[in-house]
C-alpha cells in the first residue's frame, strides 16, 4: 500500500565498507565552499576532505586555518589538492563558478559557467567516476542539468542543492511566526531555486495540522504571502547587506552530504533531472526526493493544487527557456 508514495520501488540496500574512509571533495574554495568545509568539519561528516581551487596560495592558507582547529573537533583529514588527489571520493561538491558582474545578464553568466564546466566536469568524472556530483554553484538548476549532460553519469548521481536552502528559510520564517521549533514544521519550496520558485502551501503542516485552508481569513493569507516573499527574496537582502550568502547554504549542503555518505535516505528538495512528472520534463528543478548512497533513489508522488501545478510548470518553462539557449 505504501508503494504509491514514491515514483519507483526502493533500490537495493547499499552496505558500504565500514572500514573505508568516507571521502569528499569541494571544488571551489570561495565563501560558499569554505562554509561547506567548515560545517562538515565541525559535524564530523567525512573522514577525508579535499579542497580544490585555482588560487593555490589562498587555498593552502584556508586549509591551514581549518587544520589548526582540529584539536577542538572530531578528526577530519583536510588537504589542499587537485582533482587527481580526489580519486576515490564518495561525493564531489561543486561551488566553483564565475560571479555575476554589474550589467551582465543571467544568460551571459550561465554561458560563462557552462564554459568552465566543459573542462571541469570531464576532469571530475575522470578522477572520481563513482562519485555523486552535488552542484551548489548558481544558477544551480541550469548548472545541474549542464553537469548531467557533460558528465554522462546516471540521473540519480547528479543533483543540485536546489531549494533545500529555500525550504530551510521558509520553515524558519514560519516557525518564527508560529513560535515553534522549525524542525517541527513540514513545509517545502519546490521548482526553481530562484524567482519562479513555488511554495507548497497545500501540504504545509505542523504535526498533521494544515497551515493553509481554503476559507482562511484574508489577513492570514497576506501573512502567508509575506512569509513566502521574504523566503524568495532572502538572498537578495543578505547580498545587499554583506555581499554574499554562505553560512546557511553551508549547513544545508552538509545535511545533504551526510544523507549521501551515511545512506540515511532523507527527503530533501534537491534539484535533479525530471522526466514527465506533473507536466514537467527534461529539466532540473526541485521536488521532494529520497537522497542516499546512490544519490536520488526515488521521488515522492506529491499532489499539488491546480494553482501550484500551474506555477510549477511555469517554473520549469522558465528554466527550459534558459537551457535552450545554452551552447553545450
Amino acid at each position: 500500500m505504501f508503494d504509491s508514495l514514491f515514483t519507483s520501488n526502493p533500490p537495493a540496500a547499499v552496505h558500504p565498507d565500514p572500514l573505508r574512509p568516507l571521502k569528499g571533495v569541494i571544488v571551489g574554495a570561495g565563501q560558499v565552499g569554505l562554509a561547506c568545509a567548515y560545517a562538515m568539519m565541525i559535524q564530523n561528516v567525512l573522514d577525508e576532505l579535499v579542497l580544490v581551487d585555482i588560487n593555490q596560495d589562498k587555498l593552502i592558507g584556508e586549509v591551514m586555518d581549518l587544520e589548526q582547529g582540529m584539536s577542538f573537533v572530531e578528526p577530519t583529514a583536510i588537504t589542499a589538492g587537485t582533482m587527481a588527489d580526489a580519486a576515490g571520493a564518495d561525493v564531489v561538491i561543486i561551488t566553483a563558478g564565475a560571479a555575476q558582474k554589474p550589467g551582465e545578464t543571467r544568460l551571459e553568466l550561465v554561458q560563462k559557467n557552462v564554459e568552465i564546466f566543459k573542462t571541469l566536469i570531464p576532469d571530475i568524472v575522470t578522477h572520481c567516476p563513482e562519485a555523486i556530483l552535488l552542484l551548489v554553484s548558481n544558477p544551480v538548476d541550469v548548472l545541474t542539468y549542464t553537469a548531467w549532460k557533460l558528465s554522462g553519469l546516471p540521473q540519480a548521481r547528479v543533483l543540485g542543492s536546489g531549494t533545500v536552502l529555500d525550504t530551510g528559510r521558509f520553515r524558519y520564517l514560519l516557525s518564527r511566526r508560529l513560535g515553534i521549533d522549525p524542525r517541527s514544521l513540514h513545509a517545502y519550496i519546490i521548482g526553481e531555486h530562484g524567482d519562479s520558485e513555488v511554495p507548497f502551501w497545500s501540504h504545509a503542516n505542523v504535526c498533521g495540522s494544515p497551515l493553509y485552508h481554503d476559507d482562511m481569513a484574508t489577513a492570514d493569507r497576506q501573512v502567508m504571502d509575506d512569509i513566502f516573499q521574504q523566503t524568495k527574496n532572502a538572498a537578495y537582502e543578505i547580498i545587499r547587506r554583506k555581499g554574499y550568502t554562505n553560512y546557511a547554504v553551508g549547513l544545508a549542503v552538509t545535511q545533504i552530504v551526510q544523507s549521501i555518505v551515511r545512506d540515511q535516505n532523507r527527503v530533501f528538495t534537491v534539484s535533479c533531472v525530471i522526466d514527465e512528472v506533473l507536466g514537467v520534463e527534461d529539466v532540473c528543478l526541485s521536488l521532494p526526493a529520497v537522497v542516499g548512497r546512490q544519490g536520488v533513489s526515488r521521488r515522492l508522488n506529491i499532489v499539488l493544487s491546480a494553482h501550484e501545478q500551474a506555477m510549477l510548470q511555469q517554473s520549469a518553462q522558465t528554466l527550459r527557456n534558459v537551457i535552450d539557449q545554452i551552447r553545450f
